[in-house]
Formats: structure tokens, sequence, C-alpha cells
């Protein structure tokens, strides 16, 4: 009964689009993106302390991307068969219970554990758009996939600066915070968060993984959207897994004030996902706002790194971070929503599994890349490290911005 009301809910007009079920997923993903937003501006500090090299923040980032990689589509194809709903339960426990081992851990070993135990239920986030998928239309599925963005950058405001608030009383101390938040979390979705998934719209495809993924890559519209979506994640993974250092090499800054500095990222990314996207994608379809936030990409990348205590100052980085979050805030749910668009209804979860693992692909492929560029012959960081890592960046997104114009003069993609 319950599953069709849901199912009444998601054929509603546009005046119906903020529904009891997609507020409560909002909620849910933004509690879930508040503890990720914690962990991202510390993991650097804190993994110093065990003697990390520029080498083993790359590899710590990537091997969370990794397993992110491999568990997407399996826990997308799971919520296609069983229901979003337990999916998620399981997957934000298990994601609690990593920030546990990070928090408690006595060497890098226990971190790397940690973090890729968080990695298999990270996951999840296709699931996640595959329930928003589930409530909306196809006419304001734009606008769910910018309300997801905004979760995001909400995660990002109050993270980062929770991580700053906590660090003072122990670097260690934000990782049990976010832990905790992820059980609070699992308690309020087993309680409030309806199933969304009508049992009609189950597969009933039962092949292997392999051949349902070749299946779709034969969509030549999806396979455009998903190289694109890899090179942008591939560009902005490297920016933020280089963030730290350059905050601390260029400006001096500490985990307190480079939390504080992703919190101003993460309220801008929120307004313009979650304010402007929606009629920005009305106004000009989603693949041309691709290619401006590539573009706005492109040029953030390339002068940040000039940008320091001595050159542009505190007004300069304000500037450059705003193009990043902007830029990203309006090709990454543009890409998502042309990728959602693409597929069937019975086949969301999969489908947005697949784009999520060609992101976490992009985030074992970037992070270690920049481990790399970052790394002088004395395997530390410097100035000219940190300008060819986000040149390189730079010319990344200059390849995803030459995609999107090509296909937009092609007229495949709207």
């Amino acid at each position: 009964m319950h599953q069709q009301k849901l199912a009444h809910t998601a054929e509603q007009d546009d005046e119906k689009f903020f529904t009891k079920p997609l507020l409560i997923i909002f909620l849910t993903i933004f509690i879930d993106l508040v503890g990720f937003g914690i962990v991202i501006p510390l993991l650097t500090f804190y993994a110093e302390e065990y003697q990390a090299t520029p080498f083993d923040i790359g590899l710590l980032v990537s091997s969370y991307s990794l397993m992110q990689f491999v568990f997407a589509p399996i826990w997308g194809s799971l919520s296609d068969r069983y229901g979003r709903r337990p999916i998620l339960f399981w997957t934000i426990i298990g994601a609690g219970v990593g920030n546990l081992i990070v928090g408690f851990a006595g060497g890098l070993w226990m971190i790397y554990a940690g973090r890729i135990l968080a990695g298999i239920m990270g996951g999840n986030l296709s699931t996640a758009q595959a329930y928003i998928a589930d409530v909306t239309t196809r006419k304001n599925r734009a606008r769910g996939m910018g309300l997801f963005g905004m979760a995001f950058g909400l995660g990002f405001i109050l993270g980062p600066a929770i991580a700053g608030v906590l660090s003072k009383f122990g670097i260690y101390v934000p990782f049990l915070f976010a832990a905790a938040l992820s059980f609070a979390n699992a308690i309020l979705l087993y309680f409030i968060l309806p199933e969304s998934l009508r049992a009609t719209a189950v597969s009933e495809k039962r092949s292997g993984r392999f051949s349902n993924l070749l299946e779709i890559f034969k969509d030549r519209q999806f396979t455009l959207i998903t190289t694109e979506y890899f090179l942008l994640v591939t560009a902005f993974s490297m920016m933020t897994t280089a963030f730290a250092y350059y905050t601390m090499l260029n400006f001096g800054f500490d985990a307190e004030k480079t939390g504080y500095l992703l919190a101003y990222v993460g309220l801008l990314a929120a307004i313009s996902q979650g304010v402007l996207f929606g009629s920005f994608a009305k106004r000009f379809g989603e693949a041309k706002l691709a290619a401006i936030g590539s573009f706005l990409l492109v040029l953030s990348l390339f002068a940040v790194p000039y940008i320091g205590s001595d050159y542009g100052g505190i007004a300069g980085l304000l500037l450059g971070t705003g193009l990043f979050a902007f830029g990203n805030s309006m090709a990454s749910p543009a890409l998502t929503t042309l990728a959602s668009n693409s597929a069937d209804e019975s086949s969301q979860g999969k489908t947005l599994g697949i784009l999520q693992s060609a992101a976490s692909l992009a985030r074992v492929f970037g992070p270690l890349l920049c481990g790399v560029l970052l790394s002088n012959a004395s395997s530390r960081v410097d100035s000219n490290t940190l300008i060819r890592t986000f040149w390189t960046a730079a010319v990344i997104m200059c390849l995803a911005f030459f995609i999107a114009i090509y296909y937009l003069r092609k007229g495949t993609i709207r």
C-alpha cells in the first residue's frame, strides 16, 4: 500500500516536487555526507602523524575509491532487487564501523583498513540517487539530482566545520564523531525512511554483472556521459587530494583553518546545486551546464596554485575555490541527470551504480596520479609539484570540456 502511494507521488506534477519521501532521503544523504565531510580535511594531517608520505595520502584516498568502484554497481543492483531501504541501512552502519577503526588507529595500516571498509559502504551513493529517481518524474529529475548535490554541499559546510572545532580536542576525535553520526543516521533511516522501489519496477533479468555493464554501454549516449563524468571526477579528486598540502604550503593553514575553508566551498556548492541548478537546467539544458562547469574548472585549476599569502591573498583564495565549487556544482548534477534520464525506470539503480563506479574509478586514478605528481625527489611537496599537479588536472578538464562541446554541436545529448 505504501509503495502504491510512493508510485503515485512520482507521477505528480512539478508542484508536488517536495514530497515527504524526497525530503526524508535528503535528510538521510545530508547526515551521511556530514560524516564524510568531517574526514576530508583531516585525513592528510592525521595520516602524517604515522609518517605517511604524499604517495601514502594518494593511496589512502584511492583505496577508498577503489572499493566504491567495485561495490557501487553491486549495491545499485541489489537495491533494484531487494529495495533501496535495506541497502542504505546496512551500508551506513558499515561506514560507521570504518570510521571507528580509523579513529582508534594505532598505525597506518589501521587507517587503510578503516578507509577500505568505509569505501565498500560508500558505494551506496548510487542507491541514494536511485531512490531520488524513484520518487521524481523525468520532468523534475534534474531538480532531484540538484537536491542530491545540495546535500553534498551542505555536508561539506558542516562536516569540515565540525572537524575544525573537534580537532582541537584531538585529531582522532572527529572520526569518532563521524562514526556516531553514521549510527544515529542508520537508526533514523530505519524508523522514518519508506521503501521507494515498486515491486513492478524490479528487473526480472538476472544476468551477470559484466553482461549488464556491456549491455548498458551499448548505449552511445550513456557511454559519452560516463566518459565525461570520469574525466570530471578525476580532475576534481586530484584537486581535493592536493588541497590540504596547498593550504599548508601557500597559506600555512592547519586542519582547523582548512576545515573552515572547505565549509565555505560547501556553502557555495549547496547554494549552486540546491537553488540555482534546477532553474539553470530548465533554461540552458543539462549538457550546456556540463560544458560551462567544465570550463570554469579548467580556469580555476590553472590559476589557483599561483595564489598564496603573498599573491592574491585570502580574497584570491576565496575566488579560486569559489570557481571550484560553482563549476563542479553545475557539471556533476547535470551529467548525473542525463545518465538517469537515459535509463528506464527498472534499471535506475544499475545505471547510476555504473556511473558511480566510473566516478569511483576516477577517484582511484586521480589521487594516485596526484600522489606521484606531488612528490619531489625527497618525497615532499613543494610549489613546483603543486603547480604540476593542478595543471595536470586542468588538462584533464580540458578534455572533458572538449567532449562536452563536441557532443553539444552534434546534438547527441541535450
